[in-house]
């Protein structure tokens, strides 16, 4: 284990019990979870991953930048996505009108709905799992019933949340398209961008064994 300037042996499986133990996510490397002192992090000794980083009222930022993601989507899907202009002709099409492209029936409509599940509602879901794990801990009260199974649900989900891949695509889709016809962004497309980045800075900043180390000792006591 090492905190942001020092680094410790790596220790081998079985020599000390689980609830003390901690796995690099990169390497799989387990050390000694402790926590480190004020304004230091603990980072993995063979790759330097960072794998405790505890912030002071950094529940309060993960819950605010939850339901900024919250409010970005639900306002992305009621404002035009992007606008299409060929030869006078003007096509507008919201973030759902998107996601449902392929609703045409049989396969297609498996594939629109998960399209839709992939960019829309999973990351909608994870922030507000996020806020009922997190909101009774920055009160400091005990957490809410299921707030383990919540959480860990919420960590589960984070690899099928593709809001960033789905822009992506859409910014490589649109230098192909720009040569065809004239292409404006709507108010959404600038929600979903933004929405983006505090989805990325909200998973840079959170946490996990801290959450995971509360939680454990909310149960206990």
């Amino acid at each position: 284990m090492s905190d942001s300037s020092a680094a410790t042996t790596l220790l081998p499986p079985g020599s000390l019990p689980l609830d003390e133990l901690i796995a690099c996510p990169q390497c799989d490397a387990l050390f000694h979870a402790r926590m480190p002192g004020r304004g230091q992090r603990t980072s993995c000794a063979r790759c330097h991953t960072v794998l405790i980083a505890p912030r002071t009222n950094a529940y309060l930022r993960v819950i605010a930048l939850a339901l900024t993601i919250v409010i970005l989507m639900v306002a992305a899907m009621f404002f035009p996505f992007l606008a299409v202009n060929v030869q006078g002709f003007t096509n507008k099409a919201s973030i759902l009108d998107t996601a449902l492209a392929f609703l045409d029936g049989g396969f297609m409509a498996t594939l629109a709905v998960l399209v839709a599940a992939f960019i829309v509602l999973i990351p909608l879901l994870r922030a507000a799992l996020v806020i009922y794990v997190l909101a009774p801990l920055a009160a400091g009260r005990r957490p809410l019933p299921g707030a383990r199974h919540m959480f860990r649900l919420s960590e589960d989900l984070r690899p099928w949340s593709m809001a960033e891949i789905f822009v992506i695509g859409c910014a490589v889709a649109l230098v192909k398209v720009s040569d065809l016809a004239r292409v404006e962004f709507g108010v959404a497309f600038w929600m979903f961008a933004a929405l983006v980045v505090v989805i990325v800075f909200q998973d840079g900043i959170m946490c996990r064994w801290t959450i995971w180390k509360a939680l454990d000792d909310t149960r206990n006591r």
